[in-house]
C-alpha cells in the first residue's frame, strides 16, 4: 500500500515538473533513436572541427593524436554515462528533460540555478554568435570568389547569416529539425571529405609551402599553446546539451541514446580524424584557425584549388553552421517558452505565437549584432570551451553518475570518474588562463566591425 502511494507521488511529482510550455511545445518526446543521432551529429561534428590541425600546431604529431583520441574516448565514455543517469532516474519516476533539472535533482537547487543552467546558457548562446560569425565569414569567401574586387563588408554578410537564422529560429520544437539534421550530418561529411581532399592535393602539389612540424615559440608560448590547443580540442568534441536531446527520445528511451551515440562517434572518427591529420600534415605549423584560409596563397593572390571548390565547400560549410545555431537555440527556446507561453492554450494560439516570435526574433537578433560589432569572437572559442564545454560534457557527467549510482569507493568506476573528474577539472582552469592570456595578446588588434 505504502509502495503505491510513493509511486503515486513519484506520478504526480513528474507531471508538476513536466507541466511547463518549454517540455510541451520545444521538448517534445517523439524521436527515434536515428533521430537522436541526428541531433547528436549536428551538435558534435560542426565546424570547429576545421580547427583541429590548428590545435595540432600547438602539440605535434603524438600529442595531438592522442588528445584526438582521449577526447573521442572521454566524451563518448560521459555522455553514456549521463545517458545511464538520466534513464536510471526515468525508470523511478523522474524524467529530467534539461541539464539543469539533473544538477537541481541530484547536486542540489543552486547547482542548478546558479552553476549548470547559466553555464549551459553561455554557452548555447556563444556558440550562436560564434556560427553567426562564421556563417558571415563563409558567405563573404563565397562573395569574393565571385567578385574578388567586392566592397561588401564582413558586418553585412554576418547579417544575412543572421537573417537566415532568424528564419529557421522559428522552427518550434527540438524534434521538428530532425530533417534539417539529418541533411546537416550529409553536409558535415561533405565539407570535411572536401577540407581532406584539398589539403591533401595542396600538399602533394610542386608549389605546396615546405612542410615543418616545429612547434615554435619560447617555452612560456608553448605551454601556453598545449592548453590552448586543449581547449579547442574540448569545444570541438563538446555538447552540453545531451540531457535536452535525449528528452527528444519517445519513451522507453532505454539504448535507444547508445545506438544515437554510435552513430554519431562513428560520422566523428570519419570526420575529426581526416580534417586534422590531412590539414596538418599538407600545412604544418603554417595551418591556420580555420582551415579553408590555408587553401589561399597570399604570396600569388591566388587560390591553390579551383574557385569553384572553394565557393562549394563554404556553401557545405555556411548551410550546416545554421543547422548548427538552431540546435543551440533549442534550449533557449525552452526557458523562453517556459517564462512567456501559456501551457493550457494550445501551442499555435496567438497568446503564444506571438510572443514566440518576438522573444526568438530577439535573441537571433542580439546574437547577429554580437557577431557583426565582434568579429573577433574567435578567440573567445578557447574560452568557451575551457568554462563551458569541459565542465559540463567532462566532469559533470562522471559527478552526477557517482552521486547516483554512489559505486563503492572500492571499485574501478569511482576512481576512473573521480580521476576524470580531477584531471578535467585542473585542465579547464588552467586552460581558461591560457584562453584570457591569449585574448589579453590579441586584443590591440581588436576594432568593432572589424572586415576581417
Amino acid at each position: 500500500m505504502g509502495g503505491e502511494e510513493e509511486r503515486s507521488g513519484d506520478r504526480e511529482k513528474r507531471a508538476e515538473e513536466e507541466v511547463d510550455a518549454g517540455s510541451l511545445f520545444v521538448l517534445k518526446s517523439k524521436g527515434t533513436w536515428w533521430h537522436c543521432g541526428f541531433h547528436l551529429t549536428t551538435s558534435i561534428v560542426a565546424p570547429p572541427l576545421l580547427s583541429l590541425p590548428y590545435a595540432f600546431k600547438f602539440l605535434g604529431w603524438i600529442a595531438g593524436i592522442s588528445c584526438l583520441v582521449g577526447g573521442a574516448a572521454v566524451t563518448f565514455y560521459s555522455y553514456t554515462l549521463l545517458s545511464l543517469t538520466l534513464q536510471h532516474h526515468a525508470s523511478h519516476g523522474h524524467r529530467y528533460l534539461r541539464f539543469r533539472d539533473m544538477a537541481h535533482h541530484i547536486l542540489g537547487p543552486k547547482w542548478g540555478r546558479y552553476y549548470v543552467g547559466p553555464i549551459q546558457m553561455a554557452v548555447c548562446y556563444g556558440v550562436v554568435i560564434a556560427n553567426a560569425l562564421l556563417g558571415g565569414q563563409c558567405l563573404k569567401a563565397m562573395y569574393l570568389v565571385m567578385q574578388p574586387n567586392g566592397e561588401m563588408k564582413l558586418f553585412e554578410f554576418v547579417i544575412i547569416f543572421g537573417a537566415l537564422l532568424l528564419v529557421l529560429a522559428q522552427i518550434p520544437s527540438f524534434h521538428s529539425l530532425r530533417h534539417i539534421n539529418f541533411f546537416s550530418l550529409l553536409l558535415c561529411l561533405l565539407y570535411s571529405a572536401s577540407a581532406s581532399a584539398a589539403s591533401i592535393y595542396i600538399g602533394k602539389t610542386s608549389d605546396a609551402l615546405e612542410k615543418d612540424y616545429t612547434i615554435v615559440g619560447d617555452q612560456e608560448t608553448k605551454v601556453f599553446g598545449i592548453f590552448n590547443a586543449i581547449a579547442i580540442i574540448a569545444t570541438t568534441y563538446g555538447n552540453g546539451i545531451i540531457p535536452e536531446i535525449q528528452a527528444t527520445i519517445a519513451a522507453p528511451v532505454k539504448q535507444k541514446m547508445l545506438k544515437g551515440l554510435c552513430m554519431c562517434y562513428i560520422i566523428v572518427i570519419m570526420t575529426f580524424f581526416t580534417v586534422a591529420i590531412t590539414g596538418y600534415w599538407a600545412f604544418g605549423n603554417k595551418a591556420n584557425g580555420l582551415i579553408f584560409t590555408n587553401f589561399f596563397n597570399p604570396g600569388t593572390n591566388h587560390y591553390l584549388v579551383p574557385t569553384w571548390f572553394i565557393f562549394l565547400i563554404n556553401l557545405f560549410t555556411v548551410l550546416q553552421l545554421s543547422a548548427v545555431a538552431v540546435v543551440y537555440l533549442q534550449p533557449i527556446n525552452d526557458i523562453l517558452e517556459s517564462v512567456i507561453s501559456d501551457p493550457t492554450k494550445k501551442e499555435f494560439s496567438m497568446r503564444n505565437v506571438i510572443p514566440r516570435l518576438v522573444a526568438r526574433s530577439l535573441f537571433v537578433a542580439v546574437a547577429t549584432i554580437v557577431a557583426a560589432m565582434l568579429p573577433f569572437f574567435g578567440d573567445m572559442n578557447s574560452l568557451l570551451g575551457a568554462f563551458g564545454f569541459i565542465p559540463l560534457d567532462f566532469v559533470l557527467p562522471v559527478v552526477f553518475f557517482n552521486f547516483t549510482f554512489k559505486p563503492s569507493k572500492k571499485s574501478f568506476i569511482f576512481w576512473i570518474n573521480t580521476l576524470i573528474a580531477v584531471v578535467f577539472s585542473i585542465l579547464g582552469v588552467i586552460a581558461m588562463v591560457a584562453a584570457v592570456r591569449q585574448i589579453i595578446m590579441d586584443a590591440n588588434t581588436y576594432k568593432l566591425f572589424a572586415d576581417v
